[in-house]
């Protein structure tokens, strides 16, 4: 008899969740050379775009979170900007994302970007035909222009099927620690399942540049999507191990010891709940 494979399915051959403790073990490996990446970023100076589009509740933020967790914020800048206002809406498309890119040292994470002229804008018509077709004409020309600059841009479409969307909004609707993920737009995106399958893929035929190309990832699974993910981004960044000093803690100083504790006593602590 086939034994159960916890990782990739039963005997049915089907693919199973990816077990918790399965998944830690290897997000701690990635997230290891994350911090080598993110050591070898601000030794040499490198700039990094990585840009998170896709489907609603197909685990942008969770995925977000397991890339930049255990790493400085100050290198990992995730940037998630709100609706734009009246006079942002009078700028280039792309001018409010311009001016959050990164300086030497940084690696800016989009959780959605400059595509949402090519996605909600689109879809919802907040934008013209012609402005949309324009942008889908443009967007290349300035990616080019951002990778000749230096900056390593990367891509990300994270791609969920609709029984599992609907699964993750039932969700959000009955559970009060994610309600607040559930907005009047992620019931349109729902409600037009096949009009963003439309512009998705528009996207992909005008914008998956040879110098900018579209990385896609399933994320039915969401364990597997982070992992797949994570170790994608790995692999095209041309990062290498820094060596570091070895590190020894020096001998405390005693001057001017005091009873530090007691100076403290009587001042307004937290209480112990817990």
């Amino acid at each position: 008899m086939a034994k159960k494979n916890r990782v990739n399915g039963g005997k049915d051959g089907k693919s199973k969740k990816m077990e918790r403790k399965v998944y830690e073990k290897e997000l701690r490996k990635l997230q290891v050379e994350l911090c080598r990446l993110q050591d070898w970023v601000k030794a040499t100076g490198a700039r990094i775009i990585i840009v998170f589009e896709g489907r609603d509740a197909a685990g942008k933020g969770g995925t977000i979170k397991a890339l930049s967790e255990r790493v400085s914020p100050r290198v990992f800048r995730v940037t998630a900007l709100p609706t734009p206002s009246d006079r942002e809406k009078s700028q280039m498309f792309i001018q409010r994302y311009v001016e959050r890119f990164p300086a030497a040292g940084e690696i800016i994470i989009f959780d959605r970007s400059w595509y949402n002229r090519a996605g909600v804008e689109y879809v919802m018509g907040f934008v013209s035909k012609e402005a949309h077709r324009r942008f889908l004409t443009r967007c290349p020309e300035i990616e080019k222009y951002i990778v000749d600059g230096g900056i390593i841009l990367i891509k990300i479409w994270l791609e969920v099927g609709q029984e599992e969307q609907e699964k993750r909004f039932q969700k959000r609707i009955s559970d009060p620690m994610r309600q607040w993920k559930l907005s009047p737009m992620d019931l349109e995106s729902y409600r037009r399942w096949y009009d963003y399958s439309k512009a998705r893929d528009l996207m992909l035929e005008a914008t998956d540049a040879k110098h900018a190309p579209w990385h896609i990832v399933r994320t039915d699974d969401k364990r597997r999507g982070r992992l797949n993910c994570i170790a994608h981004i790995l692999s095209v960044i041309p990062y290498k191990k820094i060596a570091h000093d070895k590190v020894k803690l020096p001998k405390r100083s005693h001057k001017g010891k005091y009873d530090d504790i007691a100076a403290i006593k009587g001042r307004h602590f937290v209480k112990s709940r817990y």
